[in-house]
């Protein structure tokens, strides 16, 4: 008998797919943050650091909801319904963004280094069900294919079984999108975006 969706052997499966997003954000969180520095020193706050861009929260959500709607367009699978008991299905809105500058780099050594209060990543988490193996893997090769014509920028990431991750950013940057399969029939999209300043008035 295999193990129940919720075992200890799934949730290890589940907690190292979260840590390969994970690392794909912290790569856009990082980027963003060279980008800061650089034009902080371009500007003359290389010392205090650069303001991250102003977005409302709420429209940076509604933009990741088109992204992860493109990829699910792109995935080809019509009939694929959505798992409501998702672990970690839902949008969020967490500060988990670093100060810039080069009088915050010793902060950013700790263990739990401060973040900017009010810059915040806005991210989002679905899975389908009823999908099998092989049918996601088809999927992904699908996404990928159509993906990459449109302009996004793709990685793909095989592991020794040769099932297939993908990781994508839209043309026009702003947000990382991750899309894997998991056991038990299930796909997996979730999608963060780079750090934004929430704009005034916005929650």
């Amino acid at each position: 008998m295999r193990p129940a969706p919720h075992s200890p052997q799934y949730r290890a499966h589940l907690a190292q797919a979260r840590r390969r997003r994970r690392r794909a954000v912290l790569l856009t969180v990082s980027g963003t943050v060279v980008v800061a520095l650089f034009l902080g020193w371009r500007t003359g706050l290389f010392v205090e650091g650069s303001s991250y861009p102003v977005a409302d929260p709420a429209g940076t959500a509604r933009r990741l909801d088109q992204r992860t709607q493109e990829v699910r367009d792109a995935l080809g699978l019509p009939h694929a319904e959505l798992d409501t008991d998702w672990p970690g299905a839902g949008r969020k809105v967490e500060e988990d963004c670093p100060y810039t500058g080069l009088s915050h780099f010793f902060d950013q050594l700790h263990d739990t280094p401060p973040t900017m209060p009010g810059v915040v990543v806005v991210s989002t988490e679905w899975a389908l069900k009823g999908v099998t193996a092989e049918a996601g893997q088809s999927a992904l090769r699908r996404a990928r294919a159509t993906l990459a014509e449109r302009g996004w920028r793709i990685t793909t990431d095989t592991s020794v079984d040769r099932s297939i991750t993908l990781t994508a950013t839209p043309p026009d940057g702003g947000a990382t999108l991750h899309i894997a399969t998991y056991p038990y029939d299930r796909l997996a999209v979730s999608a963060a975006s780079e750090c934004v300043r929430a704009s005034q008035g916005s929650h």
